[in-house]
């Protein structure tokens, strides 16, 4: 998803920068943060894609536009099972999952032919089992189409394109 990385914690939230400024297309995030932060433990954070102003890519038909792909406690990125299942109890969307399931050669290549560049950025790959901050280099994978950025002008400093929700949300 081409959005802002970011993250919500039980004292509220920030982009992927702890010192990250204000900026009008944060007001929605701050709202949904706010229903959220109170339920979760000082232990716990939730990582993920912002999408309510476009960047590169423009988005008609989002679930919401904070959509989670992952649940940290202390230093240890939860199992993606454990993490939907959180996600569930605290009202959260996930990202979209390509694919489910055992790695096995040809699968990276299988995805990215599966994308459509023009509307998909790239993608994440993950171990589905819990692992720690430190062992983050070697179980997490991300491809980004060749030339993601597509705009002159940074999404912050440009007018406001707000991205479309699904007619039931």
């Amino acid at each position: 998803m081409d959005g802002e990385n970011t993250t919500i914690h039980c004292e509220g939230t920030h982009a992927r920068s702890v010192d990250s400024r204000s900026h009008p297309s944060r007001d929605w995030l701050k709202q949904f943060a706010a229903s959220v932060s109170p339920q979760l433990d000082p232990c716990e954070r939730i990582c993920g894609e912002y999408l309510y102003a476009k960047h590169s890519i423009a988005y008609n038909d989002l679930q919401s536009y904070f959509l989670g792909f992952g649940w940290f406690i202390e230093d240890e990125l939860q199992s993606w099972e454990d993490t939907v299942q959180r996600f569930e109890q605290l009202g959260i969307c996930s990202v979209p999952v390509l694919y489910y399931g055992p790695y096995h050669d040809g699968i990276i290549e299988e995805t990215i032919n599966g994308l459509d560049m023009e509307v998909q950025e790239g993608f994440v790959m993950r171990s589905a089992s819990a692992f720690t901050v430190e062992e983050f280099s070697v179980r997490v994978g991300k491809f980004v189409r060749e030339n993601h950025v597509q705009t002159d002008t940074h999404w912050m400093n440009a007018e406001i394109v707000k991205n479309g929700l699904t007619s039931t949300t």
